[in-house]
C-alpha cells in the first residue's frame, strides 16, 4: 500500500492539489518511507509552503529516517522558493557536516537559486566561484536569471560571457541579457543582442498557456487574432474582467514588464493579452461557477499577470491554480501561495 499512497501523494502534488496530497500522506497506513516524505515535502516546496516543508523535514528526522541527497535537494529547493536564506544555509551545512553527504551539482544549484532569488547576487557569485566541482551551464544560467530579475547589468554581462563559452547558441541566455538591457533602458544594446540572435539563427521560445475545459485542451499564445473564434471569445471575456478589476480592485498595469521601446499606452495593451490572462478568462467564461481554474504556462509568470490573478481571485471570489515554468501559484481571496516571492 505504501507505494500506491506515495504515487497518489506525488500525483496530487503535481496537479496542484496539495490539500489532497497532505490528506493521503497523513492517512497513510504503516510506516512512511523516505519516498513518502520526499513526495510530500516536494509538493509543499513547489507550492511555496517553505515553512511547512521544513516542519515536515524535522518531523521526519525525529521519526528516525535519515534523509538522503535527493531529499536535501527538495528541502533546499523549498527554502529557495520561500526566501528562507538562513534556513537554507543551515540545511546545507547540516547535510555536509552532520550527515556527511557530498554536495552534487543539484545541491549547488539550489543554493545559487536561494541567494539569487533573495537578491544576494554577490553572495551567489562568490558561492559559484568557490564550488568544489566545476559549475555547469545550469548554475550560470540560474545566476543570469537572478541578475535579470533584480536588474544587475554588470554581473549579468560577466555571467553571460561564461555562458557564451559553455553554450553559445542558447537563445534563452540572449533573451535574459536583452531583458536586462531593456529594463535599464539601453535600447541600443537590446538591438545588438537581437541582431546577434538573428545572425546565430536563434529563436526566442514563445510563451503559451493551456487550460482544460470539458476534457478538451485549449492553448493560448500572447496576442489577439480576429479570425480565431476561441481567442476572440477569450479576449472579449478578458476585456470585461480587466474593466471590472480596474474599477473594483484598483488594477494598475505593470508596464515595466514590456521590454520594448514603445509608449506606455501601447505597453498596457501588450500586457493585457498575455497568454495566461487569455486562458484564465476563457476558463471563467466556460467553466461551471465555483470550479477551480487551472492553467499551465511554459514560462515564468510576469508581475502584471500575477497581480491580475490575485485581483481576479479577490473580486470574483474565484480560485486559480497557475503552474508556471518552476512552481505552482494558488490564488485565493486576493493572495497567492507564493507570498509574492517567486
Amino acid at each position: 500500500m505504501i507505494p500506491v499512497n506515495n504515487a497518489l501523494t506525488d500525483t496530487y502534488s503535481k496537479c496542484g492539489s496539495i490539500d489532497m496530497a497532505l490528506l493521503v500522506f497523513q492517512r497513510m497506513p504503516g510506516e512512511k518511507s523516505i519516498v513518502s516524505w520526499t513526495s510530500i515535502i516536494a509538493g509543499l516546496a513547489i507550492q511555496g509552503y517553505g515553512e511547512e516543508a521544513l516542519s515536515l523535514f524535522h518531523e521526519m528526522e525525529y521519526s528516525g529516517i535519515k534523509p538522503d541527497g535527493i531529499l536535501f535537494v527538495t528541502i533546499l529547493y523549498s527554502c529557495s522558493h520561500s526566501g528562507l536564506v538562513e534556513k537554507g544555509d543551515e540545511i546545507f551545512d547540516r547535510m555536509t557536516k552532520f550527515y556527511g553527504i557530498t554536495p552534487e551539482i543539484e545541491h549547488y544549484g539550489c543554493m545559487v537559486d536561494l541567494y539569487g532569488r533573495a537578491g544576494q547576487l554577490a553572495k551567489a557569485y562568490d558561492f559559484v566561484t568557490k564550488m568544489t566541482i566545476s559549475p555547469n551551464v545550469v548554475i550560470w544560467r540560474t545566476l543570469l536569471g537572478a541578475c535579470s530579475f533584480h536588474g544587475d547589468l554588470q554581473l549579468a554581462e560577466r555571467v553571460k560571457r561564461k555562458l557564451s563559452e559553455l553554450d553559445p547558441k542558447n537563445s534563452g541566455d540572449h533573451v535574459l541579457l536583452s531583458n536586462i538591457y531593456a529594463f535599464a533602458g539601453k535600447w541600443k544594446d537590446v538591438a545588438t543582442v537581437r541582431r546577434s540572435m538573428a545572425e546565430l539563427k536563434l529563436v526566442k521560445t514563445p510563451g503559451w498557456s493551456m487550460i482544460e475545459v470539458d476534457k478538451v485542451m485549449y492553448t493560448f499564445v500572447a496576442g489577439f487574432k480576429e479570425d480565431d473564434a476561441v481567442i476572440k471569445e477569450a479576449y472579449e471575456k478578458l476585456k470585461e474582467v480587466m474593466l471590472r478589476i480596474r474599477i473594483e480592485g484598483g488594477y494598475v498595469p505593470e508596464v515595466v514588464n514590456v521590454l520594448h521601446d514603445i509608449e506606455d499606452e501601447e505597453k498596457e495593451g501588450s500586457v493585457m493579452v498575455h497568454s495566461e490572462k487569455l486562458a484564465v478568462a476563457f476558463g471563467m467564461g466556460r467553466l461551471t461557477k465555483g470550479k477551480i481554474v487551472r492553467v499551465v504556462k511554459n514560462l515564468r509568470v510576469c508581475k502584471d499577470c500575477h497581480n491580475v490573478m490575485k485581483l481576479i481571485s479577490e473580486v470574483y471570489g474565484l480560485e486559480i491554480v497557475l503552474r508556471d515554468r518552476s512552481r505552482f501559484h494558488s490564488f485565493k481571496n486576493g493572495s497567492c501561495s507564493c507570498r509574492d516571492y517567486w
